[in-house]
């Protein structure tokens, strides 16, 4: 069982999903569902509750933070379903949360790796 589980999760994270512009619809649709966009904008710049900071970072600035980096799908996908810790957040005084709540009763690992790495295929606006 383990061993399933263990080639499901590398063949996920070695398949870029939704990655292509295409398929924004489909990554928005399960956003929408499972809570994200409660938090996140998908453009930097847009304003929170009460026209605050945002709750959570814009994904265009995620993507560009993470670009290039690393096992960035596999930690970003363990954030979406675990957490995040308000002491180690490095977008502090960015946004208007502290962290993440841990979202695996909202969104599936297989669907938080789909939108990961849709996010992270996001290019930055010209």
């Amino acid at each position: 069982m383990n061993r399933l589980l263990l080639t499901l999760t590398v063949t996920l994270l070695a398949t870029p999903v939704w990655a292509a512009a295409g398929d924004d619809a489909a990554a928005l649709k399960l956003a929408t569902n499972s809570g994200c966009m409660t938090c996140h904008h998908i453009e930097p710049g847009a304003k929170g509750p009460g026209g605050l900071a945002p709750i959570g970072p814009a994904w265009r600035d995620v993507a560009a933070k993470y670009k290039g980096q690393k096992g960035a799908q596999q930690q970003l996908t363990t954030t979406v379903l675990a957490g995040s810790s308000p002491y180690e957040s490095h977008w502090k005084d960015k946004v208007s949360g502290l962290a993440m709540p841990p979202n695996k009763v909202a969104i599936s690992e297989a669907d938080a790796g789909k939108l990961v790495a849709w996010i992270l295929a996001l290019e930055a606006k010209k």
